[in-house]
């Protein structure tokens, strides 16, 4: 069983069991806290369930396992006989989560 859910601003297959990296969920969460996400589709062996009011009592739950960052990315600005040079980094927040049930 599987199911596509809204996490983090896109949408993630996932199953029991599954570990995501997902934009940070918030700040009060901590590790060891469940967070539950909306399912979108669910597909339990040759059984789709796309109808919304039967989606509405679907959950998906997940334990939070930490903070995370992201990969480092470099922004470089540079304007050619100015001596302009600018440099930034930038590491995105993120969160790791245990997908531990789907409830249909």
């Amino acid at each position: 069983m599987y199911a596509i859910v809204r996490a983090g601003g896109r949408q993630e297959k996932v199953s029991v069991g599954d570990v995501l990296t997902i934009d940070k969920v918030s700040a009060e969460v901590a590790a060891g806290d469940t967070v539950e996400f909306p399912a979108l589709l669910l597909v339990d062996g040759s059984a789709v369930t796309t109808d919304a009011d039967a989606l509405g009592k679907a959950v998906v739950r997940a334990e939070v396992m930490g903070a995370t960052k992201g990969p480092k990315i470099v922004i470089q600005k540079y304007k050619n006989k100015t001596g302009y040079k600018k440099r930034q980094g930038h590491r995105q927040p993120l969160t790791q989560v245990k997908i531990t049930a789907i409830d249909a």
